[in-house]
């Protein structure tokens, strides 16, 4: 059986525990939200806790979330008597001290601290630590260096002046949404006859088909771009050879031995690619090929304005899809974060600023947050929902009227998705621990059910990697007998997967159990009939078994450097901003201070109380004072009953409350004890 290993409950599953403790506690805390008797409930429920694990032998209930392995396996009774947890029971991999950080912070003007983590992240040069620092347009790598670009330039070049009708098939997701916007307002720009497809995520699943094709076909076009797709479609573009269509294929997902027999494929991590940066999304890929015909068009490396224009705007759509597709935020993936959010803030496309509007972001500064948490949860919903149609017409041609109905009509589906969603996660989660799922394995979790929507369990793939840390696909079947197997019941699964894991390959390696599939490292998509989904699990764990090594399978926390809280002042923290926009690759600055003293006692805040927020001090010169707030971690206030120093891991930050400014210390971890260090 799995157990958790997030803030979701504060319970070790792998134990058992009365159910008359929660219910005795809960009662209590809702008899009053005085303070003082709140403290006092907490310590008499602590006393009645001690008398149970000393002397009735029940697990203690102070372990917050689960715990290390060595703490496991200790007396339960010992623990409570020394009051020693780990917080989130992660790994602690602490970077070492860089000698060099004084002097270099010295010759690039930042404090210590800042250099130390550039070095973290392989940053030792005053030149390198300059451009990640201060990024510029002028250090994208050149378009034509993408493997294939210059054979679809020709090709799109060539339809647009003999006047063939031009179709750009995306996908439906955030990612595929901004790039088919990107191409289509390119070529629009250039006066081509275009037209966008995406499917509809319930009927036609992932990627390219022959339906799709034929209907393609039908409406008179005769070159058809696929943009953040198409690099696994063999026989659909097969089929689109066979009727006369050439098809010209930009894609970022893992490439299989066979590719598509396309007219071009312009894709960074192709067979004997020499691109400098691999990890482009499909927008990415799609504002490399539209810049590469804009310098067609114009005849020079140098634009004309308009064009310069429209390709400053396409940096906003590349920066949406890049942040809302987790690729890594480094090279040229940071570039074009930095200048679209830049240009977000100020955007007078009705578009965007429709969509800023309905989510209470105009004039506010923006940052990768922003984009991933709401933003692009918006963007995918009509997709995820069945048509992304309306989310493609905000970002392309709708007018600010028109844009503004359908950015209230986004918001609307975005909240019946997340009602789906918790049903789904609720119900997969019931499935996990109550054991009647059949399909889970030692390394990855496979679920599947007739009951879940397609277009929702890929978020809930993300939420349940988050909670049990092992990769996961979740399936829904399109029958109502799920253990039924004719050719017409299908299932669409999407796969969500761990640093360390590349779900891609593992998808590849299993291959024959699959009707169709693509993704890369981290997440994907797949068809299944449901009669191969047990071989499949099977397979998928035989794979993990070999490929997924156990230290893996515990989250680790990468720590930047050791620090004290009076090396934490403000114009210290206010320069780690220069790192943002942070994300996959270039995670927020962690920190590790050691023996800090509680000040305050710890308060439940927000509006469950699931909040913890409190403040530390330490007995050096200079240290002060700094709060710290831990969300999702509420019940942390409870088990500091008693303790006066902790270790404590976090993030720093400057926080921003009626009109002052102060540093804080977001919450990842902590420890009471020596013992817990690992490094």
């Amino acid at each position: 059986m799995l157990t958790r290993s997030s803030n979701r409950s504060n319970l070790n599953l792998s134990t058992p525990i009365a159910d008359d403790d929660s219910q005795h506690y809960t009662f209590l805390i809702k008899i009053s939200k005085s303070a003082p008797i709140q403290r006092l409930i907490r310590q008499i429920n602590k006393f009645f806790i001690f008398i149970k694990a000393n002397l009735l032998n029940y697990p203690a209930l102070i372990q917050y979330n689960t715990i290390s392995s060595k703490d496991s396996e200790r007396d339960p009774r010992e623990m409570v008597r020394r009051k020693a947890w780990r917080l989130n029971g992660y790994r602690w991999e602490i970077a070492p001290a860089w000698s060099n950080a004084k002097q270099f912070a010295r010759q690039i003007r930042t404090s210590p601290l800042l250099a130390q983590i550039l070095y973290n992240r392989g940053i030792n040069d005053i030149e390198s630590a300059k451009a990640f620092l201060n990024p510029r347009l002028t250090n994208l790598h050149p378009p034509e260096l993408l493997p294939g670009i210059e054979p679809a330039v020709n090709r799109i070049i060539q339809a647009i002046h003999k006047g063939e009708k031009i179709c750009i098939y995306g996908d439906y997701d955030a990612d595929g949404i901004t790039a088919v916007a990107i191409l289509y307002r390119c070529l629009s720009m250039f006066g081509a006859d275009v037209c966008h497809y995406i499917p509809d995520r319930l009927e036609q699943g992932y990627g390219v088909n022959i339906n799709a094709i034929e209907q393609i076909a039908s409406m008179g076009v005769s070159l058809i771009i696929t943009v953040d797709c198409g690099i696994s479609a063999i026989s659909e573009i097969r089929r689109a050879n066979e009727l006369g269509l050439d098809v010209i294929v930009t894609d970022h997902h893992t490439p299989s031995d066979e590719l598509p027999e396309a007219a071009a494929i312009v894709h960074p991590a192709i067979s004997g690619s020499k691109y400098p940066n691999l990890d482009l999304c499909g927008a990415g890929v799609a504002f490399k090929l539209a810049w590469q015909i804009a310098r067609r068009f114009t005849r020079s490396d140098r634009v004309d304005e308009p064009t310069k224009n429209f390709l400053l705007e396409a940096t906003i759509l590349a920066a949406i899809g890049t942040i809302a597709d987790i690729v890594p935020l480094l090279d040229e993936n940071r570039i074009l974060s930095v200048y679209g959010l830049k240009g977000l803030a100020t955007t007078e496309y009705p578009g965007l600023k429709a969509l800023l509007e309905s989510t209470r972001l105009t004039n506010t500064p923006l940052d990768a947050y922003h984009i991933g948490f709401c933003l692009a949860p918006r963007l995918n919903a009509c997709g995820r929902m069945g048509d992304a149609t309306p989310a493609v017409e905000l970002l392309t041609h709708a007018n600010l009227n028109r844009a503004r109905e359908i950015a209230n009509f986004l918001e609307k589906q975005n909240t019946e998705r997340q009602k789906i969603e918790r049903a789904i996660f609720d119900e997969a989660v019931d499935m996990i621990e109550s054991g009647k799922a059949n399909t889970i394995s030692n390394r990855c979790i496979v679920l599947a059910s007739s009951n879940w929507h397609a277009g929702v369990i890929g978020i809930v793939a993300s939420r349940l990697v988050d909670l049990y840390k092992r990769p996961t696909i979740l399936i829904a079947l399109n029958g109502n007998d799920e253990t039924s197997g004719g050719a017409d019941h299908l299932g669409q699964g999407s796969a969500r997967s761990i640093d360390g894991f590349d779900i891609g390959k593992a998808l590849k390696a299993c291959a024959k159990h699959l009707v169709s599939f693509g993704g890369h490292a981290m997440a994907g998509g797949l068809k299944i009939r449901a009669d191969s989904i047990e071989d499949f699990a099977a397979d998928l764990n035989a794979y993990a078994e070999e490929n997924l090594p156990e230290d893996i399978l515990t989250p680790t926390l990468h720590i930047d450097a050791e620090v004290s809280l009076a090396d934490l002042d403000y114009a210290t923290v206010e320069q780690l901003n220069m790192l943002s926009p942070f994300g996959r690759g270039n995670p927020r600055p962690l920190i590790i201070v050691r023996g800090c003293k509680i000040l305050t006692e710890p308060q439940r805040i927000g509006r469950n109380g699931d909040t913890v927020s409190f403040i530390v001090g330490q007995d050096k010169p200079r240290a002060g004072r700094i709060r710290c707030v831990g969300f999702g971690m509420g019940n942390l206030a409870d088990e500091l009953i008693g303790i006066d120093t902790i270790d404590i891991i976090g993030e720093p930050v400057l926080n921003h409350y009626n009109g002052t400014t102060s540093v804080e210390i977001h919450l990842r971890d902590a420890t009471t004890t020596e013992e817990n260090h690992i490094d």
